[in-house]
């Protein structure tokens, strides 16, 4: 390949499992997720296993080499490398990320992209207590700025960005709830959805308060499930004639914290809004368009506070705006733009490893 050139790249198959509540499901461990969302996006493809040149597989929880375990006994033996992949929340759309690289330099014709997570019920909790936390600088941001309460760590972190967010621009808990509401109810059209539940903007404001503002059906459940991609070049997708089912990734941006994150006293900041919008601004430009040219968004909303913080970040209303985008309705069907169509991590689930994969593939 000429220094520079990069190869185009095309998703040919994709597949997941159902997202369940830890353990709804007995006897389904992390190989048997893998198998079903790897065997069904092989058959999306209409390629078999033994086509696979590298695989990059990603979770959070579980011993080391778990995607090797997941891979043998699940879709083949058949001796290529596969890389394991652990980047908390976004694990899935970095091994994507990974796996369109790998066709993009010409390193390989045909990739495989798997994501699982088994997880168990409540809250999140460190595993090693032994060693420095990857969360303590960002977490000294917080406590810095508003204190430390007795609730789980991640809902304070997003939580205490929405109380600044409406400190600074006057955004209502009312806009927070909304989006929650709003995900909800696009939940119901989503078989793979943890939830598939509608409730009133009454019930959600209602709900049991997990941290300040933030109410039960404003977080995202912990979930057991899987997500996969078949990623190709274009040689192989002419190859075998697979033109017709093809998608293109016309741009794909990963981008991690600026000095502001840390330097700023701001949990909007802290929270990951400079990295989101670098991020953004880089895919549009490489894909050679703007926030206005989209229709639909999958975007991570662990908690509501972190949707609407995306907003901003992503150019999709102006800074200190996303609340009147929420009031007019911009961020679903009938409005400017659809957001988390899926339902959202707060209503579809979050497990960690599938998650980032899925919301790629929708």
């Amino acid at each position: 390949m000429a220094p520079g050139k990069k190869n185009r790249v095309f998703v040919i198959g994709v597949g997941m499992t159902k997202f369940d509540k830890p353990g709804a499901r007995e006897d389904y461990d992390y190989p048997d997720m893998a198998k079903e969302a790897g065997e069904k996006a092989l058959t999306d493809a209409g390629v078999p296993y033994s086509a696979i040149e590298q695989a990059c597989v990603g979770y959070v929880y579980g011993d080391s080499t778990c995607g090797q375990r997941a891979i043998y006994h699940s879709l083949g033996l058949t001796g290529i490398p596969i890389i394991n992949v652990n980047n908390n929340c976004s694990t899935g759309s970095t091994a994507l990320f990974m796996a369109r690289q790998l066709i993009q330099g010409g390193l390989a014709e045909c990739v495989l992209a798997l994501g699982f997570e088994k997880m168990e019920r409540g809250s999140l909790t460190s595993k090693y207590m032994d060693r420095t936390s990857p969360m303590d600088k960002h977490m000294e941001v917080m406590i810095n700025r508003y204190g430390m309460a007795a609730a789980p760590g991640a809902p304070q972190m997003f939580g205490n960005a929405g109380r600044e967010h409406m400190e600074k621009y006057g955004t209502k808990p009312e806009h927070f709830a909304k989006i929650a509401w709003k995900n909800h109810r696009h939940s119901t059209n989503n078989p793979y959805s943890q939830f598939q539940d509608e409730y009133s903007l009454e019930q959600v404001m209602n709900s049991r308060k997990v941290f300040d503002f933030l109410t039960l059906l404003q977080c995202c459940p912990t979930s057991d499930g899987a997500g996969a991609a078949v990623l190709a070049n274009e040689a192989f997708v002419r190859k075998h004639h697979l033109e017709n089912q093809a998608v293109e990734i016309v741009a794909q941006e990963m981008v991690t914290d600026f000095p502001s994150t840390f330097s700023e006293n701001s949990c909007i900041k802290m929270v990951g809004y400079d990295m989101s919008q670098r991020a953004a601004e880089k895919c549009f430009k490489a894909a050679g368009l703007k926030p206005g040219d989209v229709d639909v968004v999958e975007l991570h909303d662990c908690f509501s506070a972190n949707e609407l913080i995306t907003y901003e970040a992503l150019g999709l209303c102006e800074e200190g705006k996303a609340g009147e985008l929420v009031d007019r309705g911009d961020n679903t069907y009938g409005g400017k733009f659809v957001i988390n169509p899926s339902g959202g991590l707060i209503s579809k689930g979050h497990p960690l490893g599938a998650t980032g994969m899925q919301r790629k593939l929708l």
